[in-house]
């Protein structure tokens, strides 16, 4: 991968992240548990909180009590996936 920040979703394609990975860095925002840093496979690192508070939509639904844990699993997903990773 040439580009030193490819976004997640990048990654995630070229099968460098998981669903595992993906999977745990959605469960980890819904828990409330959102490092400053997240270490992502092959030594990519995404700051977790970063990503969700850049995507405006994920962090309205994020907030919205009211909201689907369903709409919160896609919201956190989205932003996950759109954010740009750090080689480390």
């Amino acid at each position: 991968m040439a580009d030193p920040s490819p976004t997640v979703g990048e990654l995630f394609k070229a099968r460098v992240v998981t669903h595992d990975d993906l999977n745990a860095l959605i469960n980890a925002v819904l828990a409330g548990r959102m490092n400053v840093r997240e270490e992502l496979a092959e030594g990519y690192m995404l700051d977790v909180a970063a990503a969700v508070k850049a995507n405006a939509i994920a962090t309205a639904v994020l907030r919205d009590k009211t909201s689907s844990t369903g709409a919160r699993r896609t919201a956190a997903r989205a932003a996950i996936l759109l954010a740009r990773a750090q080689k480390d």
